[in-house]
């Protein structure tokens, strides 16, 4: 596992963007997205379109660990 965030390219409404993450949060971010049948690229444009004023990859990050305090709680 690595600590250093690796960069992956995401299209989002037709525009493609780089976001970087730590593996751990590319790992079940693609988890997420096979789990709810959507594309990564999907669940990608869905946070954004939710972030507000943060960036994108603080928005993926929140929202990966969301999920999993979801589930450990659920």
């Amino acid at each position: 596992m690595s600590a250093r965030p690796v960069k992956h390219s995401l299209t989002l409404r037709g525009h493609r963007t780089s976001v970087s993450l730590e593996d751990v949060f590319w790992r079940e971010f693609r988890r997420i997205a096979e789990a709810r049948g959507q594309p990564l690229n999907q669940l990608a444009a869905e946070i954004d379109a939710a972030r507000g004023d943060i960036g994108l990859a603080s928005a993926i990050r929140v929202f990966v660990l969301n999920d999993a305090l979801d589930r450990a709680t659920g």
